[in-house]
C-alpha cells in the first residue's frame, strides 16, 4: 500500500511542527509543484505525488517532510460544504477595539468556536471575523450576545454573506499573473493601523 501524505502528518504531533523554530528555506519549482498538487488533493499518496511532480518517491517523501518541519505545510484537513454540514449562514463581523486591549481581545477570539477566521486589519475597523451559524438568529446572538459584550470592544458591525463566489485554501506566488504596471490603477489610500495593532505578535 502506498504511503499517503496525510499519514506522514499523523506520525508527527502538530505541536512539534509548530515549535520547530526553523526558518523555511526558499522554495524552488518542485516545492511549488508539490504545494499545487497537495492543494488539489491532500490525500494523494507519496507515489502518486512523486509521479505528478516528476521526482522519485524518496525525494517526494523527504521534501514533504521538510515542508512540514519548516512550517510551510502546517497541517491537512478536509474541505467541507458548510451549508450541507448544517451551517447555512455565514457573516462578516467588523469590530472596533479599545486601545491597549488587543492582547485580551485576541485571547477571547481564540476561544470562540463560532469564528472560522479572524484578521486584524487597517482601516475603519480593527478586526474582521468570519463566523458561521445555523440561521440568522445565530448571527444576531453571536454579535450582540458574545462579541459586543466583550469589554475590549467599542463597536460591532455585521453583514450576512449572501454568496461565496470563490474560496481557495491558499495561494502561491505561481498563481499570481504578471500585470502591466504601465496601466493606470487609480488612487489607493492606505489607512495605517492604530497604535497597538501594528505590533501584535503572530499567532
Amino acid at each position: 500500500m502506498s504511503l499517503s501524505v496525510r499519514s506522514i502528518v499523523s506520525t508527527k504531533s502538530d505541536e512539534a511542527v509548530r515549535q520547530s523554530g526553523r526558518s523555511a528555506a526558499p522554495l524552488d519549482d518542485i516545492g511549488y509543484r508539490i504545494l499545487e498538487t497537495l492543494r488539489d488533493n491532500g490525500r494523494i499518496s507519496i507515489a502518486a505525488l512523486a509521479e505528478t511532480v516528476g521526482i522519485s518517491r524518496a525525494n517526494a517523501y523527504t521534501r514533504v517532510e521538510s515542508l512540514m518541519q519548516d512550517g510551510v505545510i502546517t497541517g491537512f484537513s478536509a474541505r467541507v460544504d458548510q451549508s450541507k454540514a448544517g451551517l447555512s449562514i455565514g457573516a462578516l463581523v467588523f469590530v472596533t477595539v479599545h486601545p491597549q486591549a488587543w492582547a485580551s481581545f485576541r485571547e477571547s477570539v481564540l476561544e470562540m468556536p463560532d469564528v472560522e477566521w479572524c484578521a486584524i486589519t487597517t482601516g475603519e475597523h480593527d478586526a474582521m471575523l468570519l463566523i458561521r451559524a445555523v440561521d440568522v438568529s445565530g448571527v444576531h446572538e453571536f454579535t450582540t450576545g458574545v462579541i459586543a459584550q466583550l469589554p475590549e470592544v467599542r463597536t460591532v458591525v455585521s453583514v450576512v454573506v449572501l454568496d461565496e463566489v470563490i474560496r481557495r485554501s491558499y495561494l502561491l506566488p505561481s498563481d499570481l499573473p504578471e500585470r502591466d504596471l504601465a496601466t493606470p490603477l487609480g488612487m489607493t489610500r492606505w489607512t495605517p493601523a492604530t497604535p497597538g495593532r501594528d505590533t501584535l505578535p503572530p499567532r
